[in-house]
């Protein structure tokens, strides 16, 4: 399974318009390779590298299979759970200081999750422990030039 961006490449710079100094919009996705067995993919977007420890950016469960690309500035099929600030929906990279990498992660599971709509990270990652059939990451670097 493959997760890609034709925003950034693995392991590059997210440009200032999916961040907190632009328009704070999410970026394309592109998946491919999906498992065949596969049931529904979930997502989840931190930042490892945050001061008070990993912050999460985005979370969405029960997204169909099927789905090849999350356009811009959209969110894709399925459920959004909590982010760091509490709500659902993305947000974008908004780092203190530094360089950031922040982490696209996307599973594919053998179920779709039975799980409440404001569910956090860490619930949805207890729900898909024994699920997944398929993962992929992507990475992209973020640094508020003059922090």
């Amino acid at each position: 399974m493959k997760i890609t961006s034709p925003s950034f490449a693995h392991n590059g710079n997210i440009p200032s318009e999916f961040t907190c100094d632009g328009k704070g919009i999410s970026p394309q996705l592109d998946i491919s390779e999906v498992p065949p067995n596969a049931k529904s993919l979930a997502l989840i977007m931190d930042d490892p590298d945050a001061p008070v420890g990993t912050f999460v950016h985005w979370v969405v469960w029960n997204i169909p299979p099927a789905t090849k690309q999350v356009t811009q500035g959209s969110k894709p099929q399925g459920s959004q759970g909590k982010t760091g600030t509490g709500k659902p929906g993305y947000v974008g990279p908004c780092p203190p200081s530094g360089t950031h990498r922040y982490f696209f992660k996307l599973y594919a599971l053998d179920i779709m999750l039975n799980i409440p709509e404001d569910s956090s990270k860490q619930e949805m990652e207890n729900a898909i422990q024994e699920h997944i059939v398929g993962k992929a990451e992507l990475i992209g670097l973020y640094n508020r030039i003059g922090r």
